[in-house]
């Protein structure tokens, strides 16, 4: 049974996972996927957490281009800013461990919003902060725009 449901797995995703789930609901433990099961459940955290930080870098280059263009800032900018931040409060709210990530790779989100910042905006990096200007209390925080 354990070698059709791999072949399952490999041929028809949707199909193998209705099955297994099922054979949980049942407590069929023996006849579950289990490998598979612990890799799709191990890849749905790293795809959480990879959304968490794409938004966080897109809100931070908003954030940068907000400071560092005022003449140019636009609803559409603003708006955009509100809807990362709508977004990463409820990732966070749905997986609270997340935030220690946000933490970690702080620096990593900046710089990749500082290449998002660069492309958009076409100033150069180095006319850029090198460190990020904001806390992530700011960062966070529904109210705060730069200034």
């Amino acid at each position: 049974m354990l070698k059709k449901t791999q072949q399952t797995y490999e041929k028809d995703f949707y199909a193998w996972a209705i099955h297994n789930a099922h054979l949980l609901r049942k407590k069929k433990l023996s006849e579950i996927d289990i490998e598979n099961i612990a890799e799709e459940i191990e890849s749905m955290g790293k795809s959480e957490k990879r959304e968490l930080l794409n938004r966080f870098a897109i809100l931070l280059a908003h954030l940068l281009k907000w400071k560092c263009q005022p003449d140019k800032q636009s609803k559409s900018w603003k708006l955009t800013i509100k809807e990362q931040r709508f977004e990463l409060i409820d990732l966070l709210k749905d997986s609270p461990s997340l935030k220690s990530e946000l933490e970690k790779k702080f620096s990593h989100a900046y710089q990749k919003a500082l290449l998002i910042t660069e492309k958009e905006t076409r100033i150069e990096l180095k006319k850029l902060p090198k460190k990020c200007p904001f806390t992530l209390k700011q960062i966070l925080n529904k109210n705060y725009l730069p200034s």
